[in-house]
């Protein structure tokens, strides 16, 4: 069993846990769940005893072994498998002390206990683990020096969970994940053998995987039996109760108040009065649920315009000229669709929401817009880029140039910055206050669709509720990307994949999509594979197809990195000139200061694309096969 005794952690004068209590039972799953900086990552880490507690402790059986995602990624010449492989460090033992040891009793023993921890399926049960986060058979073959950082920290948690430690500690296990591999991840998870702690914002994972739900709420700890939707009614009963409690208690102290100032001053009365008052300061107000009034998503609403807001006819979309990411796009957008992109990371879902959000032009074909239609498009590099010496007052403020101060707050109030909050330090909000703070700014002038890229990824569950809430009652149309098939569930009514170089129409629903990705409810062939039987023909058409899309995707990263590398050089040589005018050489040369901003300008969104450009490439090499 796991239990967490009285235990208090202070970090910078601040209390985070506040003589947190709570018992785990052995081999339960448990939901670690509250809001964004309850405090939840500093219990697991004073879990693994990366933090010393100022009072209490933590307690579990001798030899525990606990898992845990370390914070750096791995890297260097190890492929995926070969990390996978390696975080099983007694069979790694075992497996080397069988090639050297010369004491037959010894080595009986070691091969028995190979043989009991399922040694020699390791490397089945490694890849297959590694296929399940989208890992095909080639790329757990590449060096891990080659992967982007959200690979890699695939590969960290393929490493953890390859080890299978007593106790299983995830925090926010999805956040690299694309749908199809958070769907895998769930099926593992459901089945674990040991104790499992999950820090998730995930509504759908805590449902279909734990069976307790750990609440973290002002420093104290609560323990539910169940699915985080009966922790919701749990947690409604009792707020209900404590309500009750509370006007209870308010009345009781009102009375003993009243008493107190009508007979302080009378000789007769003066110590029932006095023990009264005592009784008044002893008495410990009883808190209701916290309720956060500053979880606020509001979109105002477009002015009203004829369909369609954007048609595609046989478009197509890249990064570089004569190289098309995306081909034969038709798709036709109204004010009121609601519309998620599926497929996996790589194959173009976010090239296709630029091309919508016109920060891309089509390369071939067609792409007619409204001319009155407003975007307001959301990516997660909008709230990396926030500055944090700014408030969200200033920050909003310059996106609303000329607008009254009154408008700048009411924008702001709309999506919780109201008051103080509006002046503090965007250094200092939250993740998911941040998030909130880039949806006001993408959304001041009322925009007639809203593309939102991972809206969720700093958001808690609560606030991922609200989102949903605030997209059901805006009134143009919605283009969303997300992992959270919850959010896509409530808010998408057509479903869009984005696969095999360009984008259709899914007919099912998501519950099919689900299905098809887990391999379930398909048709099978003559064989009983779960995919069709190709014939020879159409393997070596597809062998062929392969091959010429990784030739076309290795030229254009090529391109790309020619780009970043000689628009990188020019953005540098305009801010040698922009410092030191005198010094500035050949095209440079004479320009005033405004023509050499203005160059920076446009030189800095080149260099925005060519990097772009540049990732999409890595990624769709990474997704290929």
């Amino acid at each position: 069993m796991l239990t967490i005794n009285g235990l208090t952690v202070r970090l910078g004068g601040r209390t985070i846990l506040d003589r947190a209590t709570a018992a785990v039972p052995p081999g339960s799953r448990v939901g670690l769940i509250g809001r964004n900086g309850a405090g939840k990552s500093t219990l697991m880490k004073a879990m693994i005893g990366e933090l010393e507690g100022d009072e209490g402790s933590i307690e579990m059986p001798r030899r525990t072994r606990l898992g845990y995602i370390a914070q750096e990624a791995p890297d260097g010449a190890a492929t995926p498998l070969e990390t996978v492989l390696a975080a099983d460090k007694e069979r790694l033992q075992l497996l080397e002390e069988s090639e050297t040891c010369e004491d037959p009793d010894r080595l009986g023993d070691v091969y028995e206990r190979l043989i009991a921890i399922d040694a020699y399926t390791a490397p089945a049960r490694a890849s297959r683990i590694l296929i399940g986060l989208g890992f095909d058979e080639d790329m757990q073959q590449r060096p891990l020096s080659s992967f982007s950082g959200g690979w890699k920290m695939r590969v960290a948690l393929g490493s953890l969970l390859f080890s299978q430690p007593d106790v299983l500690l995830l925090d926010e296990p999805s956040n690299h994940l694309d749908l199809e591999a958070t769907l895998w991840l769930e099926n593992f998870l459901k089945n674990y053998p040991a104790t499992l702690v999950v820090i998730s914002h995930e509504r759908d994972l805590l449902n279909n995987v734990v069976d307790h739900i750990l609440h973290l709420q002002g420093g104290r700890l609560t323990l539910y039996p169940g699915t985080y939707d009966s922790f919701e009614r749990q947690r409604a009963e009792r707020a209900t109760q404590l309500a009750a409690a509370k006007a209870s208690q308010e009345a009781q102290m009102a009375r003993l108040r009243d008493y107190v100032a009508r007979n302080s001053a009378r000789a007769s009365t003066a110590r029932q009065a006095q023990s009264r008052a005592k009784m008044l300061e002893k008495m410990q107000p009883i808190t209701a649920l916290i309720e956060d009034p500053s979880l606020s998503f509001d979109f105002p609403d477009p002015t009203e315009l004829k369909p369609p807001l954007i048609t595609l006819d046989l478009a197509a979309v890249g990064y570089t000229e004569d190289k098309p990411i995306l081909r034969r796009l038709n798709l036709r957008i109204d004010p009121d669709d609601r519309i998620a992109l599926l497929g996996r990371n790589g194959n173009g879902k976010t090239t296709l929401a630029r091309l919508l959000a016109a920060q891309l032009p089509p390369m071939e074909g067609a792409m007619s817009a409204s001319r009155q239609m407003r975007v307001g498009y959301f990516t997660q590099y909008q709230v990396e880029e926030l500055s944090s010496e700014d408030t969200p007052l200033e920050t909003m403020t310059r996106m609303m140039d000329g607008k009254t101060p009154g408008a700048v707050r009411a924008q702001l109030g709309r999506f919780g910055f109201s008051g103080a909050r509006a002046t503090q330090l965007i250094g200092k909000l939250s993740g998911g206050e941040r998030a909130r703070l880039a949806l006001a700014l993408i959304t001041y002038e009322a925009p007639h669709i809203l593309i939102l890229d991972e809206p969720t990824n700093h958001l808690d569950v609560d606030a991922r509720e609200a989102l949903v809430q605030a997209l059901n009652d805006y009134a143009g149309a919605v283009i969303l990307i997300s992992h959270d098939r919850h959010m896509v569930e409530l808010t998408a009514d057509r479903l869009v994949l984005v696969d095999d170089g360009t984008a259709r129409e899914y007919d099912g629903s998501m519950e099919d999509y689900i299905d098809f990705v887990l391999g379930r409810n398909q048709p099978r062939d003559e064989t009983g594979n779960g995919k069709p039987k190709l014939s020879k023909k159409e393997r070596k058409a597809a062998a062929a197809h392969n091959q010429a899309e990784t030739k076309r995707i290795k030229s254009g990263l090529a391109e790309a990195e020619k780009d970043v590398a000689r628009l990188t050089a020019w953005c540098e040589a305009i801010d040698a000139a922009l410092i030191d005018p005198a010094a500035a050489r050949g095209k440079l040369a004479g320009k005033s200061a405004g023509d050499l901003a203005q160059l920076r300008g446009q030189a800095g969104k080149e260099l925005e694309a060519a990097e772009a450009a540049w990732l999409e490439f890595g990624e769709q090499l990474e997704a290929l096969a």
